[in-house]
Order: C-alpha cells, then sequence, then structure tokens
C-alpha cells in the first residue's frame, strides 16, 4: 500500500515559502491561543496517538488544528488508497501552506472552524468521520467553543469510532467526560512539554 500511492504523497514546498518550522514559529505568534504550543509534537507522541487507530476500516479521518502538517503527513502515510483526511483550521495562513506542500488526492485541507465539524464533511460527501484527531488548546479556548467543538464530534463520530486528543492539561478531561464514557488515557514524556494523549471512543 505504501509503494503505490508513495508518488501521490510527495511533499513540495515551492520557492518563497517558509520551513515547517518557521511557519509553525509565525503560526504561535499570531495565534497562540488557537496553537498552544512552541514546538510541533515529537514523532512519539505522534506514533502513540495513532497507533491504536484501525485504518484497515478507516475511510474518513478528521484533524483539528493541523498547523504545518506534523500528524497530517503521518497519517496519511497510514491511510488506505480509498480513505480520506480532511484538516480543518481556522488559520488561513497554514491551510494555504498545507495546500501547497502536501500533494495528496486524498487530503482535503479546510478553513474553517471544528465546531462546524458536520457541515464541513456533510459539503464532502461524508455523513460520518471514522476517528478525528485533535491538539486544539481546549482549556484556553474561547468560552463556549471547547463544549460546541466536544459536543460537535461525539455527534460526528460514527460507533467505534475515537476523538484523539493530545493536551499538555488534564483539564481537556472535563470537555470529553459529558459526552464520552469510554476513554482511555496515557502520556508521552518524551515530547516538549510532555503531553497528556486522550482516545474517547464512541460505543
Amino acid at each position: 500500500m505504501a509503494s503505490s500511492t508513495s508518488a501521490a504523497r510527495r511533499v513540495r514546498r515551492p520557492a518563497g515559502i517558509p520551513s515547517p518550522a518557521q511557519m509553525f514559529f509565525q503560526g504561535f505568534l499570531k495565534h497562540p491561543v488557537m496553537v498552544g504550543s512552541i514546538i510541533p509534537s515529537s514523532d512519539k507522541l505522534i506514533r502513540k496517538m495513532l497507533d491504536r487507530v484501525d485504518w484497515a476500516n478507516c475511510k474518513l479521518f478528521v484533524e483539528y488544528g493541523p498547523g504545518v502538517g506534523t500528524f497530517c503527513r503521518p497519517i496519511l502515510e497510514r491511510m488506505a488508497p480509498d480513505a480520506t483526511l480532511i484538516a480543518i483550521d481556522t488559520n488561513a495562513d497554514f491551510i494555504r501552506y498545507l495546500d501547497a506542500t502536501i500533494v495528496d488526492p486524498r487530503f482535503q485541507p479546510v478553513e474553517g472552524s471544528a465546531a462546524d465539524v458536520a457541515t464541513i464533511i456533510a459539503e464532502r460527501g461524508f455523513a460520518a468521520a471514522d476517528y478525528i484527531l485533535s491538539g486544539l488548546p481546549f482549556s484556553t479556548l474561547p468560552p463556549g467553543v471547547g463544549p460546541a467543538i466536544a459536543a460537535a464530534t461525539h455527534a460526528t463520530l460514527n460507533p467505534g469510532g475515537a476523538f484523539l486528543v493530545y493536551q499538555f492539561s488534564p483539564k481537556v478531561k472535563d470537555f470529553l467526560v459529558p459526552h464520552w464514557q469510554r476513554i482511555d488515557h496515557d502520556m508521552e514524556w518524551w515530547n516538549v512539554p510532555p503531553a497528556q494523549l486522550y482516545w474517547a471512543w464512541k460505543d
């Protein structure tokens, strides 16, 4: 599977496009409340977060706050050829960057709010998502936004699917508990800063 789609997953950076590190830092300076960290997630965090995904049965994967694509590329490497990754970000700079640097027919970067996930995927022909990943800093989002995203996410997931969340504050669990009964937790210490990992399963 990897060899058949490797060409489609190539990464290109046209002249004038900043490096991922430069872009991430610029995004943090412009929108620190939405980005949440000055350093992209570590490879160890990414592997641990994605290891619980049933890739063979994943047709739609959604990511909130993709930034410079730190998770997008590993997700695309694991996804089936007929699956889709929709990446939603309110930061237009990040969306333009992803559109310019990731060339893959399965990838759809979208400028918008995670709270509107149901509408966003419906406009692209999907009724529900199998997995949704978020690194959004729930504890620092504007009032009401975190609860709205959690509710919309639960409603949008297929039964058996999961909301994958990585955070630097355990307060995110307060947003998950009202909607999910089965929530797995782990830590990734080899990240700067150490991250809280959650998998909220929709039974």
